[in-house]
């Protein structure tokens, strides 16, 4: 499960990312009431951004945040891990957050262990090749897609 803090991140993320174009950095504030994320909660998350290249920020009155990276370049696996900590259900099978389960008696045999690590596999392969791009291209698909069956009703 997506910890609140990851899922405000990458909001926050496809809301620069729609003003990529423009080059044209979002305060805050702005952001925050958009996205309906608490604003210093959102502050701490944008600095944390900040700090691994995601995001910049320009200071002043037409200041604010700003992507760093295009938005093809901002893969989910990335926002995920540096927001919120593993992307495996267990931390066993977990590659950058290993810990070894209490209740495992071999790790080597468990059943379950297989199973979540076939999951995070899947789970990988998905996240590191979805960019903040594609999502947005996806809302815009699925937009049309609901427009469309309103209209035929």
């Amino acid at each position: 499960m997506l910890q609140k803090k990851t899922k405000y991140a990458i909001k926050a993320l496809l809301s620069l990312a729609k003003e990529y174009k423009d080059n044209k950095p979002m305060k805050i504030s702005e952001i925050a009431e958009k996205e309906g994320i608490p604003r210093k909660f959102l502050e701490a998350i944008l600095l944390e951004l900040r700090h691994h290249g995601i995001v910049g920020s320009k200071m002043g009155a037409t200041g604010g945040y700003y992507l760093l990276k295009h938005p093809e370049e901002i893969m989910l696996s990335n926002v995920i891990r540096l927001t919120g900590g593993p992307i495996a259900l267990l931390p066993c099978v977990s590659l950058n957050f290993y810990e070894p389960c209490i209740e495992c008696v071999n790790e080597e045999v468990c059943g379950l262990r297989n199973v979540i690590l076939e999951v995070r596999e899947a789970s990988i392969k998905i996240l590191s090749k979805t960019s903040l791009a594609d999502i947005l291209l996806r809302e815009l698909k699925l937009t049309k897609k609901v427009k469309l069956l309103k209209t035929k009703r």
